[in-house]
């Protein structure tokens, strides 16, 4: 049978959502973290609808109401901050679960679980940070491919590395020998009688430093990722969905943007017209300097500023973005909630560009974490 695809499958689990009922979170973009926590632990937390509220630093609500752009930025803001939890361990692209009894006592694995299902139904971004290794445990799948370069302890990681570096059986057996201890509290110590087993115990290691010391602790987390039944989605879909938890190697190009957002223009052979025209060569323009880092903002910075996500979320854009065009002001504006990019009107590139960059990178949302 044909393969349903990641949208179809976060679509049907989206369907659960009540849309006549709201779950409230209150924001502040100087603590993500302290808001989204309150929100997700509070009682009435269920099934329902996001709705999201920031306030600006003076504790003022900031206007407008919550249909889907306030929501997705927050949900933006909070997967960056996750990955920086120290319930992850490992490089920033490739972060598996570690035992913390703190986090523990908080019930903050759930808690994170929770919030990486909800931010993908919900039409946000996967975490994009944790290990292929870690995903495909949960998923039900049985591949590992960790390498010692995972492990942040430099006392095992050299360990580790020395065992790799063993050129003789004699140095081999020296080494499991003088790291006994290490290597009996993972299972792997054993009288070796080939150089080449220094593969497979180091992989064994590595095994359980990621995975089996850190059951309890994986477990929780399974259980938050099964809110709105997303792990039961994950595992019986894992080829589709498990790309959606880790990191993407593609990056966002100037060909995307422009192609993602269709432009709104005023009717043909009218000055306006000529004015929004010449706007959207300014525009691609633009977007060929943000990818070459000639600008001060990036691609990202720029789809974060349009539609409160930095990159295209699994569920995708609904609406479809659309570009419109100022004559009112010489900055650019937009309404993430309906997914808007409104372009000023200006005569030169030069002022185009430095415009452009200003107001994306003195929005609300340009928060650096």
């Amino acid at each position: 049978m044909e393969q349903p695809s990641a949208a179809e499958i976060i679509a049907n689990l989206a369907s659960q959502i009540d849309h006549h009922a709201i779950s409230r979170f209150n924001i502040c973009r100087s603590d993500i973290w302290d808001g989204a926590v309150r929100g997700f632990k509070r009682g009435t937390f269920s099934e329902k609808d996001l709705f999201v509220k920031f306030s600006d630093d003076g504790g003022r609500l900031e206007e407008g109401i919550d249909t889907g752009g306030p929501k997705r930025e927050f949900l933006s803001l909070l997967m960056k901050r996750l990955s920086l939890r120290p319930i992850f361990d490992g490089p920033t692209d490739s972060r598996y679960l570690v035992y913390n009894s703190a986090a523990v006592r908080e019930n903050e694995y759930s808690l994170a679980g929770k919030m990486i299902s909800v931010s993908i139904v919900h039409g946000g971004p996967g975490p994009n940070f944790l290990s292929k290794d870690l995903v495909s445990y949960i998923s039900g799948q049985s591949s590992f491919n960790s390498s010692v370069e995972d492990i942040k302890d430099e006392v095992i990681g050299t360990v580790l590395k020395e065992i790799l570096n063993a050129s003789s059986l004699e140095n081999l057996q020296d080494q499991m020998l003088k790291n006994s201890t290490m290597l009996q509290t993972a299972g792997c110590f054993r009288n070796v009688t080939s150089v080449q087993e220094k593969h497979s115990v180091v992989r064994e290691y590595l095994k359980w430093y990621i995975i089996e010391r850190n059951h309890s602790a994986i477990e929780r987390f399974k259980e938050g990722l099964n809110c709105l039944q997303f792990l039961t989605a994950l595992q019986q879909h894992p080829a589709v969905m498990a790309p959606l938890l880790c990191h993407l190697d593609k990056q966002l190009s100037a060909m995307d943007i422009e192609h993602l957002f269709k432009p709104d223009l005023s009717e043909a052979g009218s000055n306006k017209r000529n004015q929004e025209e010449k706007t959207i060569s300014f525009w691609a323009d633009y977007l060929l300097d943000c990818e070459e880092n000639s600008s001060g903002a990036t691609l990202e910075d720029i789809l974060m500023f349009a539609t409160g996500v930095p990159s295209i979320p699994p569920a995708g854009l609904e609406p479809l973005p659309q570009l419109q065009f100022l004559v009112d002001s010489k900055f650019p504006m937009a309404n993430t909630c309906a997914n808007i990019l409104k372009l000023p009107l200006v005569d030169s590139y030069n002022t185009f560009k430095e415009n452009m960059t200003f107001g994306i990178r003195n929005s609300p949302g340009f928060v650096c974490i």
